[in-house]
């Protein structure tokens, strides 16, 4: 996974996320709405051992991730859960998610996720697709405080947490059952304050180079 890119982002803005999310538009990547349509294509690369060795075991059929795509809409109709699909730019359906869900009402807390086919490893589709999250989680939900986890054993979860500015905070020791066993997990945050921050100290690369 390659690190944030330093470029502008567009949003299709809708009245209430509640209803339907947002289209958001990067560089190389569009986060978008979960369809039905999209299950095929999640299954095939979010199923594979090398992408679910470190997170919970995803659906195993078509079927399943169908359930998983109705399940997302109705908690997002709630107003607890945010679940994008990443869609490459010149691809149609969706290779790997960002979800955001609140950890208190009104997400003052939430916990943030994300998996993506090994085939988009180190392309820039995290590095763009993250970007796009983040902002939606701090500027249009809320967020005051965004927490993530991922095991400690996850070198390539945790350098990429790292590169999105998330600060290191604590070791959760056998907090988290992944096949079988209890693994440590690393607690990751971004503050609303250092995201905008980061924001402006990136606008500011950008303009002097």
């Amino acid at each position: 996974m390659a690190p944030l890119r330093l470029q502008p982002l567009t949003a299709t803005v809708t009245t209430d996320w509640r209803d339907t999310l947002p289209v958001l538009t990067g560089v190389v990547v569009t986060l978008r709405e979960l369809e039905i349509a999209d299950a095929p294509s999640l299954l095939a690369m979010l199923a594979t051992e090398e992408v679910a060795r470190f997170i919970s075991p995803p659906p195993t059929t078509v079927e399943g991730f169908e359930r998983f795509i109705v399940w997302a809409q109705r908690e997002r109709q709630r107003g607890s859960y945010a679940c994008f699909a990443v869609v490459p730019h010149g691809l149609t359906t969706a290779v790997g998610l960002f979800q955001i869900r609140q950890l208190e009402a009104g997400f003052a807390t939430a916990e943030w996720g994300f998996a993506l086919g090994s085939a988009f490893w180190g392309t820039g589709v995290f590095a763009d697709g993250a970007e796009l999250a983040l902002d939606f989680a701090f500027e249009t939900l809320g967020v005051h405080r965004l927490e993530a986890r991922a095991a400690l054993l996850n070198g390539r979860g945790n350098g990429a947490l790292r590169k999105t500015g998330a600060v290191q905070e604590a070791v959760l020791r056998r907090s988290f059952l992944c096949h079988g066993r209890y693994l440590d997990q690393m607690l990751w945050s971004i503050v609303d304050a250092d995201w905008r921050q980061a924001k402006v100290s990136r606008r500011h690369s950008v303009q002097v180079h």
